[in-house]
């Protein structure tokens, strides 16, 4: 090291101390003075930014600028040549932005840089956003709009992000969102519960459009949230949810249930034990869309999806693999094409069945009276009896001998053939006797949290390219798995950034004073 590179070493520790002493006597100072907490507290974290700073300036300093040489031989055997003029890059970090100056490579001046020695020892990311700044952002964009999440991080950190550059970022880290599922293991089978759970629901994503392309041929123009100048809003579009789980069986009776669903005293309920909880609980979403803008692309990959969760999960076909979904035909004509061969108990969401009662109730007494209470009450305690013929033949033959009207009977037809349509999937007595759970609770709070929390809010629309990235970076965030699959991401980012260092890129020459 040079005799000038020693002093400009010395000199930044020497500014380095600086700003800790002076968050020293800042503290010192504000005793003496009778400050209140929170204005130390201020005073101290933005202190903390600043010394945090040149504590990172300090830290790009002592890692030079990667020179190495006129001559660099890459991993393949190719040599490249060093450019005569320093490239620079900005570095946004949480402790504020940096702007870094490293000598590149490449075949000849002008042409395409191929190596950039620093870059890749201190494995920087693409974009000029730190991989911790990312990861602070997407977190909170995963919850909270675009706007509020630059605002947020503006407040706390001192520094603005555009809407824009969040959404990039946004886009690019839920590239690695399918991968990631890929790459994770089959949990431990001693831990997984006795029962293998699926469900999947639809749920609509407000979505834009041109003002001059018809909605069914929306592909991705700019993100927008709120969209308020990418043209005429267009309808809802159906994303698919999926979710999959193990349990413990949970045993009740017929009995049990309606008191609950009534929400009758506690005194007169039976003790229950602790319902058990789900384990491995994972959660999927997709709005793709093929060129002629079906959905069956989102079919594919959550009930693909699905499926693998059972085939890897439960392998030896030891577990009883229960289905809950409504009763959207859709939904269960895609499973027998993805799990042709596996044993399902196929469960008709109770919740979705009492609606059903209700309407029925609704058309022989007026709402909230005691007599249609007392309807629902009698009819749905048959139906988790097993008793489902029992009701549709109850039902006809009350609409008949009430002398309804034409327009009565066509509704009430319809709740019939519901039921009748969904009988083989409405044993209820028998599941809850084998402890199945009967109610897609877990799929629809999927669908509200990821979906509804997130896109619904009001005045959003979405482009499709920006309601994919969300819903599966959602889903991540959903599952718990936020920590793991950044990490994830980062190494994969690395990897295919700095697949090789250069043949003589290993020894690093730290700018230390002697």
């Amino acid at each position: 090291m040079n005799k000038k590179s020693i002093n400009l070493d010395k000199t930044k520790r020497k500014e380095l101390l600086a700003k800790a002493q002076e968050m020293v006597t800042f503290v010192e100072d504000a005793c003496k003075a009778g400050h209140a907490a929170h204005e130390v507290e201020e005073g101290l974290f933005r202190k903390a930014l600043e010394l945090g700073h040149h504590a990172f300036e300090m830290f790009f300093f002592l890692n030079g600028n990667g020179d190495k040489g006129k001559f660099v031989t890459l991993a393949d055997g190719r040599q490249v040549r060093r450019f005569d003029e320093l490239h620079r890059r900005d570095y946004l970090s949480v402790f504020g932005l940096f702007e870094l100056s490293r000598v590149v490579y490449g075949k000849r001046e002008g042409q395409t840089i191929e190596h950039v020695p620093l870059d890749a020892r201190l494995k920087l990311p693409q974009s000029k956003f730190s991989y911790l700044l990312q990861d602070w952002d997407q977190f909170l964009v995963v919850e909270t709009p675009y706007a509020k999440v630059s605002k947020t991080i503006a407040k706390i950190l001192g520094f603005t992000q555009s809407v824009n550059s969040l959404e990039r970022s946004n886009r690019k880290m839920s590239k690695l969102v399918e991968e990631y599922w890929d790459s994770q293991p089959i949990p431990p089978a001693e831990e997984e519960g006795a029962l293998m759970i699926c469900s999947a629901d639809g749920k609509g994503v407000p979505i834009c459009r041109d003002a001059d392309t018809p909605e069914e041929q929306v592909q991705t123009p700019p993100s927008c949230e709120p969209c308020e100048k990418q043209g005429k809003e267009g309808k809802k579009k159906m994303s698919l949810v999926g979710t999959a789980y193990t349990v413990g069986p949970y045993i009740r009776t017929p009995e049990q249930v309606l008191k609950a669903l009534f929400k009758e005293s506690k005194a007169d309920l039976e003790p229950l034990p602790s319902r058990p909880k789900p384990l491995f609980k994972h959660v999927r979403a997709s709005l793709i869309r093929d060129i002629s803008g079906t959905s069956q692309p989102s079919y594919e990959e959550i009930f693909g999806w699905l499926s693998r969760e059972v085939m890897t999960r439960n392998p030896a076909g030891e577990k009883p693999i229960v289905f809950i979904m409504d009763g959207q035909e859709s939904l269960w004509n895609a499973l027998p094409k993805y799990l042709p061969k596996t044993n399902i108990i196929d469960i008709l969401d109770l919740l979705h069945v009492c609606s059903y009662v209700w309407k029925a109730a609704h058309i022989f007494y007026k709402k909230e009276s005691k007599a249609a209470l007392r309807f629902a009450k009698e009819y749905i305690y048959r139906i988790l009896k097993g008793r489902v013929w029992g009701v549709i033949r109850g039902l006809r033959w009350k609409g008949t001998h009430e002398g309804l009207s034409a327009k009565k009977l066509e509704k009430l037809e319809k709740i019939c053939g519901y039921f009748e349509n969904n009988r083989h999937r409405m044993a209820y007595d028998e599941y809850l006797a084998a402890g199945y759970p009967i109610a897609s609770g877990v799929i629809e709070g999927a669908c509200r949290y990821v979906v509804k929390d997130r896109m619904e809010r009001t005045g959003m629309r979405w482009v499709l390219e920006g309601a994919q990235s969300m819903l599966g970076l959602r889903c991540i965030h959903l599952s718990g798995y936020w920590d793991d699959f950044v990490r994830f991401r980062i190494a994969r980012e690395c990897e295919r950034l700095y697949p090789g260092h250069a043949a003589n890129d290993d020894a690093v020459e730290w700018l230390q004073a002697a």
